[in-house]
């Protein structure tokens, strides 16, 4: 309870950004500091080492955080049951958006989200690199709208989040290897179908992925709604989507057996 006081402490001051990772570490480790040892609740008996407990408050930062972007009130427990990959892109997207960022944020973010720069480049294509020798030897043309823009790859200084019309793996919003897909690659699937105009394939993803029934997705598309500046192609895709979902209604229960878990 006390780390939730200095975090809402801090985010009415103003802090932001890597910063407000920071500024939550410092009373964390304070608190720790003062226990000669810190056993886990969820397991008696065992001893909770300080990465171990870092990891547990750069969480506890993330999900205050994204609980805010979800919800208007901010509650982290809008944020507690969202899958690691969408919490970095709401994470990252409500910081950042889609400007190249210095690798050591994004690494940090990627950790408290408990995963790696790595794998949110390589196997989720959430990010691609740029920054370095190849990048600044260029100017990137400018465009009227930040999300069109061309990505151009470098040698890793920065990295840059990928805008829904760069993401085009075939496997894109499809569980793999065991995994459900993160709940923002099914949101970039939904956008891909719909600029198709197939409402047959859209409908159809829905009701397979139980989508319409799916609380943590309405917030989400929301939420992504809000982050689209306004008047661009993907807030009006967002929105398209939302209302068509809305006029729609929830799915029979004859479709619902079509569920993925």
């Amino acid at each position: 309870e006390k780390i939730y006081t200095r975090l809402r402490e801090f985010w009415d001051a103003g802090i932001r950004g890597p910063d407000f990772v920071w500024a939550a570490t410092g009373p964390a480790l304070e608190a720790y500091s003062k226990h000669p040892v810190v056993k886990k609740a969820n397991e008696p008996g065992q001893v909770m080492t300080v990465s171990e407990f870092l990891r547990a408050v750069r969480r506890l930062v993330v999900d205050f955080v994204v609980g805010r972007v979800l919800s208007h009130n901010g509650g982290a427990e809008a944020a507690s049951d969202l899958d690691d990959v969408t919490t970095y892109y709401l994470l990252h997207r409500h910081d950042f958006g889609f400007e190249d960022v210095p690798a050591g944020a994004c690494i940090l973010y990627a950790v408290s989200c408990g995963l790696s720069d790595r794998d949110l480049v390589d196997q989720y294509d959430l990010l691609v690199r740029t920054g370095g020798q190849e990048q600044d030897e260029e100017e990137e043309e400018e465009t009227t709208e930040e999300e069109n823009a061309e990505i151009k790859e470098g040698t890793g200084s920065k990295v840059r989040l990928k805008p829904w019309q760069k993401r085009l793996r075939k496997t894109l919003g499809l569980d793999a290897e065991g995994r459900p897909a993160p709940l923002i690659d099914q949101v970039h699937r939904l956008m891909h179908l719909w600029k198709t105009g197939d409402v047959v394939k859209v409908d159809k993803y829905l009701d397979q992925r139980g989508l319409r029934r799916h609380r943590l997705f309405h917030q989400l598309l929301q939420a992504l709604i809000e982050l689209a500046p306004p008047g661009s192609d993907e807030r009006s895709l967002l929105e398209s989507i939302s209302n068509h979902i809305v006029a729609r209604g929830v799915a029979p229960a004859k479709e619902q057996e079509l569920f993925v878990e």
